[in-house]
């Protein structure tokens, strides 16, 4: 039988239908024949932003966009440097917001312009699939250009700068390929790893060139399964075992996301983050329904520095309507000194979430949810 067979004899790997198929030749016809064009483009700014031969590859739609500034924000009140993070905009209002932000930015408008700008509203919806798809581009292409990449999805803050681990030739991480942040789920669909495909260093070999070309290629798997980090696992298993691909994944307790933060077993963890006993290196609020419960999250556990006012608005928008409390008119960080709060916005929203104050007053989210006590 196949390593996807369920005790309850569901398969948990279905071949893609010929319409993913046909639908994703379509797509990779854009991708070929852009390729030359946008590697004339990508080339010099990626040599621009590069470190230590290590891009930072962001990609977001305006839907997402507050979760992008609240990154910079949070990033910046910290001191991190963030001049190599290179920012997929997969539309012209978040190529704007960005360069405001002081990101450098690349739009590629050949195979991003049937992304919706819109957030997705739940997992697996159409734009969740589309924009899972426009993740893996320029992963790919930055990888084929010969650059090592850190890949993170938006929802996610630093405590610490996760390029100063992955950079130690003396650490025991060393002599992987790839470093993924450990998604918590243990199902069929994503065994043996585990790896959650919202955070990941990649070193740039022939190994990992080739099997991000073969997620590439897999468009029509993405589709299917409403995901791509179901074909990427199958993939790293597929390659591990024919080319010895070397995959880590990280500690749960150092690189904890959203699946540790609902879960009860991980509470004390988040209670020792929350009280500041435990200093993570990064937290990605991965695992949460919609955009509007990570913002809620987020901003009860301490992680929230974007000024309401400055929420889902567009850059000129912002510019308009907002005198902001460190004014740097015409600025490269324009935005920032506007919608940017020094320290973290701290709001309760949920008693039965873990959270950095006591919101014993406040609602339960989950019927059944137990109250979190610091």
């Amino acid at each position: 039988v196949s390593r996807g067979l369920g005790s309850t004899g569901r398969n948990f790997f279905d071949i893609p239908g010929e319409l993913s198929t046909r639908k994703h030749w379509k797509r990779l016809k854009v991708y070929l024949d852009s390729l030359q064009q946008v590697k004339n483009e990508l080339i010099p700014l990626a040599k621009r932003v590069a470190k230590n031969n290590t891009i930072i590859i962001m990609v977001c739609n305006f839907g997402q966009s507050v979760l992008l500034m609240n990154f910079v924000c949070s990033a910046r009140s910290k001191g991190f440097d963030l001049s190599n993070i290179l920012l997929f905009a997969t539309d012209m209002e978040t190529v704007t917001l960005a360069k405001k932000l002081g990101l450098e930015v690349f739009h590629d408008t050949w195979n991003f312009n049937e992304i919706p700008t819109k957030e997705a509203r739940n997992y697996g919806d159409h734009t969740f699939t589309s924009v899972m798809f426009a993740k893996v581009i320029p992963v790919q292409l930055i990888n084929m250009l010969g650059y090592d990449i850190l890949f993170q999805d938006v929802d996610v803050v630093w405590y610490k700068n996760p390029l100063l681990q992955f950079h130690n030739v003396s650490s025991s991480l060393a002599k992987f390929d790839i470093l993924f942040q450990d998604d918590g789920a243990r199902s069929l669909r994503y065994a043996p790893f585990s790896a959650n495909s919202g955070f990941y260093y990649i070193r740039c070999n022939p190994k990992t060139n080739y099997a991000f070309t073969m997620l590439l290629r897999s468009g029509d798997a993405i589709s299917s399964t409403m995901s791509h980090q179901q074909p990427l696992s199958y993939i790293l298993t597929e390659h591990a075992s024919l080319f010895g691909l070397k995959v880590k994944v990280l500690s749960p307790e150092e690189y904890p996301g959203g699946f540790h933060y609902n879960r009860v077993a991980y509470r004390d963890v988040m209670r020792e983050i929350g009280i500041g006993s435990r200093i993570p290196t990064i937290f990605h609020m991965s695992w949460t329904v919609n955009k509007d419960n990570k913002v809620l999250f987020m901003k009860q556990m301490g992680m929230w520095y974007v000024f309401d006012e400055c929420k889902d608005k567009g850059a000129e928008e912002i510019l308009m309507s907002t005198d902001g409390k460190n004014h740097d008119k015409g600025g490269k960080n324009e935005i920032s000194s506007k919608c940017c709060s020094a320290e973290p916005i701290v709001t309760c929203h949920y008693s039965d979430k873990p959270s950095v104050v006591d919101c014993a007053g406040s609602p339960k989210l989950d019927k059944n949810g137990k109250k979190f006590v610091l």
